[in-house]
């Protein structure tokens, strides 16, 4: 096993550009592991591959988070509504995985939120009930070792704390609150992000617009069809781990996969109550499902989310039907002050969960979220699973494929750690990356021009130079998650000069 190195801010060794990248082509010849799918389990099983001391390369025809990693609820979350559902490993892996995240693996980008259910007179039962649910996620915490600093104590709270809270609630008959406490990733796609540069820190090889075209299972070679050079090339791999999420079925016909479609709203945050907690609203007839509103750093919150069959199959990029957002809006103004509609929303994405399908014909919202891992000769395909279970995912991959023990529930990401102290370093940048803020503040402010906030400025040079971005749309979606608003015309004018330039 190798040493584990220690990653300074900007160490050169996690950095993701194009000549890194031609480097690690030149170099993909004949390697242990093919990865293909670059979202939150591709890169996973890279960092731990590669942490093990395998020679890896992941293959991602698109971009880091392009697919269903980035439309999350943004949230680690410890698995409340599987043990509802009678689910109780499922609920306990996630809880310790939400541990491992937010203790050890990137607590620079989790956040503890209070999930605030309100008591109203007309359904006091669903206070009832909620409050028990957080009591036994509470056991689910302390089994997981999750500290009270983290996670603290769930508790009833009254009317008024209840407002402070989430201000907008519906004050007719509200009689208090049950809270509980969650886990909230700050981005991500940030997360993705981050374990693809610490998985390039330990050697590997990330492609990104290398598809791979064609893939034989017997004798590990795979056909890559680049996007940049316009051309193609074969890698030879002891072992191809088919990680491609909903888009896994094109390499193991098979698999048997269910996308469900998971749709948020965005709403400004003013209107949908939400303050220091996240509203969370029962959904009629359902004791494990609820409608949340999520308050974002920036003004916004993202309320959802549906969990239905997609209406249009297997997309890139799926748009969040308008039925969906109705039927979110109508549930969370049950329990608010001024009732909301699509009017006035700022947007609106959906992603598509790679469920693994139900032989008796259930509900998607039904289906488990537990993992498959299936192995067809040289290719292992890991498919279902959830965002917060990644690295566990990612264990058990290469826990086929290597006798060495896992190092990752220990290994912290760049970035990892309680963050920049200069006060005078912007909030977003502490968040975003941790130890590294004063480094992609300090570029930013050395480089930017007077037509761009020089935070903004930071974060798109950062995305540039560091993390693989090679055009505005990876810059504006997935570096930075601007593209979720409106874009200034400044903004979208300077991520298209930095993509212009060399880097």
């Amino acid at each position: 096993m190798p040493n584990h190195p220690t990653f300074a801010p900007l160490d050169r060794r996690t950095q993701l550009n194009d000549a890194r990248r031609d480097r690690d082509r030149q170099s993909a010849k004949k390697v242990d592991v093919v990865v293909i799918g670059g979202g939150i389990t591709g890169v996973g099983v890279a960092l731990d591959a590669a942490a093990r001391g395998l020679d890896v390369v992941l293959l991602e025809k698109h971009d880091l988070a392009f697919g269903t990693s980035r439309w999350s609820s943004k949230l680690a979350h410890g698995g409340l509504r599987y043990l509802a559902q009678g689910q109780l490993g499922v609920a306990l892996e996630s809880s310790r995985e939400r541990s491992v995240l937010a203790t050890q693996v990137a607590p620079h980008l989790i956040a503890p939120l209070p999930q605030v259910v309100p008591d109203f007179d007309e359904d006091r039962r669903t206070a009832r009930l909620a409050m028990a649910g957080f009591r036994a996620g509470n056991v689910l915490r302390a089994a997981a070792g999750t500290p009270r600093s983290v996670l603290p104590a769930p508790r009833r709270v009254t009317a008024e704390t209840a407002l402070q809270l989430v201000p907008g609630l519906r004050q007719t008959g509200l009689r208090g609150a049950a809270v509980g406490w969650e886990c909230q990733l700050i981005d991500d796609a940030r997360l993705v992000i981050a374990i693809a540069r610490t998985a390039a820190g330990y050697g590997a090889k990330i492609l990104l617009g290398a598809e791979a075209a064609a893939v034989d299972t017997d004798s590990g070679e795979v056909i890559v069809r680049d996007h940049r050079h316009g051309d193609t090339f074969t890698i030879s791999a002891g072992t191809i781990v088919n990680a491609a999420g909903v888009w896994a079925g094109e390499f193991d016909q098979d698999l048997s996969l269910e996308p469900s479609l998971g749709t948020h709203v965005v709403m400004p945050t003013a209107l949908v109550g939400a303050g220091r907690g996240s509203l969370t609203v029962p959904v009629p007839g359902h004791t494990s499902r609820f409608v949340f509103a999520l308050p974002q750093p920036e003004g916004v919150s993202y309320v959802g989310i549906t969990d239905r069959p997609s209406p249009d199959g297997i997309v890139d990029v799926p748009m969040p039907p308008e039925e969906d957002v109705e039927w979110i809006l109508d549930i969370l103004s049950g329990a608010l002050q001024q009732p909301v509609n699509a009017t006035d929303s700022l947007g609106a994405f959906a992603g598509l969960r790679p469920l693994v399908a139900d032989p008796t014909g259930g509900h998607s919202a039904d289906l488990s979220r537990k993992q498959l891992l299936r192995r067809n000769g040289r290719m292992l395909s890991i498919v279902g699973g959830k965002l917060t279970t990644y690295r566990q995912m990612a264990q058990d991959v290469v826990d086929e494929i290597s006798h060495h023990p896992c190092p990752t529930a220990t290994l912290p990401l760049v970035g990892a750690s309680n963050g920049a102290t200069d006060a005078q370093i912007p909030d977003v940048l502490r968040r975003c990356y941790g130890s590294e803020a004063a480094a992609v503040w300090q570029a930013g402010r050395d480089s930017s021009d007077d037509t761009v906030d020089p935070t903004v400025a930071a974060r798109l040079q950062f995305g540039r130079d560091f993390e693989g971005a090679v055009n505005p749309t990876d810059l504006l979606e997935r570096r930075t998650r601007l593209g979720l608003l409106p874009v200034p015309a400044a903004v979208s004018s300077y991520a298209q000069q930095l993509c212009s330039a060399d880097n």
